[in-house]
């Protein structure tokens, strides 16, 4: 189990790593929603505007809002995490078709980014999981 301190340190780094990412800026000028992250043991909601975090919180509160949500179980977000995922983990559509991963919300929305949101999910490589 992560301590908050680990969750901390995860988030600041992985924030960082997105907000300079080539690829997220060169397609992000329109990357401005809001979505979560259930990661079953943590919850993460993103403020994204222009491509760039403007807020991550962190376990957010049953009333905040948000666009979309991806939702699966603590172990497929490890597993997304390791440098090399195993298969059916190496993207959300074989994780939604295959395992325990959800889609839910505005998905318009979710496909109007996707590439963006793929990509942030791939830096889960270099920074590791945020559980």
């Amino acid at each position: 189990m992560t301590t908050t301190t680990d969750t901390e340190s995860a988030v600041a780094e992985f924030r960082r790593l997105s907000d300079s990412d080539p690829e997220i800026q060169a397609h992000g000028r329109y990357f401005s929603c809001s979505f979560l992250w259930d990661m079953e043991e943590k919850t993460f909601l993103f403020r994204m505007h222009r491509g760039k975090i403007e807020e991550l919180v962190v376990d957010p509160g049953p009333l905040e809002g948000y666009d979309f949500a991806v939702r699966a179980s603590a172990d497929t977000w490890r597993e997304f995490g390791r440098p090399v995922p195993a298969p059916m983990f190496h993207g959300i559509w074989a994780a939604t078709f295959r395992r325990d991963m959800r889609l839910e919300g505005d998905l318009l929305v979710l496909m109007q980014n996707l590439r963006c949101v793929t990509r942030q999910i791939e830096l889960l490589r270099t920074t590791g999981p945020l559980v």
